[in-house]
């Protein structure tokens, strides 16, 4: 109960940050609408679905990337001003941050409906089937933000956040792979043992 509380904490508080004075209220909605959208699907199936603490866990360090990138908008977060700064570029690189996370969360929690669904065994083909969903979900995510951009014109510059970045689209897909694959190697196994202490209840 108390993981519940500080989980829920945690989200409302970075939301109501995020939500204070964006920078781009526009972009705030589409850039937050993810993070809206899954804690009420988390909420009405915690009783018939419930998921490991690992993934509750990532899912929320993916909503509060998403809340930051939303306050900001992605291509002027601070931070990573600075970052290129001492880099010697001029590209603010938290969107890369965001498709590397759009990878690695997406393939754990993929992996783990697979396995409690017991639509596959853990192994090879496990890893692959999370790693094509993680594909897939990123491909879709670019024909939405190609669809935002024609539907509103230059209202959605600051959504897609390509500056000036020919092969932006591209490299987000990658990132996105490189996150599944980090992800799938590094949380497999604890994963695993979560899963069999939650069916074993």
């Amino acid at each position: 109960m108390n993981n519940k509380i500080a989980w829920c904490g945690i989200y409302l508080s970075v939301l109501a940050w995020s939500a204070i004075k964006p920078a781009d209220p526009f972009t705030w909605w589409l850039e937050a609408l993810p993070a809206l959208v899954a804690v009420p699907l988390l909420f009405f199936t915690r009783k018939r679905f419930e998921l490991t603490p690992l993934v509750y866990f990532l899912v929320l360090v993916h909503c509060c990337v998403l809340f930051v990138g939303a306050h900001y908008t992605y291509a002027e977060v601070p931070l990573f001003d600075t970052i290129a700064q001492w880099m010697g570029s001029e590209r603010n690189n938290y969107d890369k941050v965001g498709h590397f996370a759009q990878g690695f969360i997406p393939a754990m929690l993929a992996r783990e409906i697979m396995l409690r669904n017991q639509a596959v065994k853990p192994g090879a083909w496990c890893a692959f089937l999370a790693t094509c969903f993680v594909l897939a979900f990123s491909a879709f995510y670019e024909l939405i933000e190609w669809w935002v951009a024609v539907a509103t014109g230059e209202g959605a510059e600051a959504f897609l956040g390509t500056q000036g970045y020919v092969w932006d689209t591209q490299s987000d897909m990658f990132l996105a792979l490189i996150g599944a694959i980090v992800a799938l190697l590094s949380l497999s196994r604890v994963q695993d043992k979560q899963i069999a202490k939650l069916t074993a209840q």
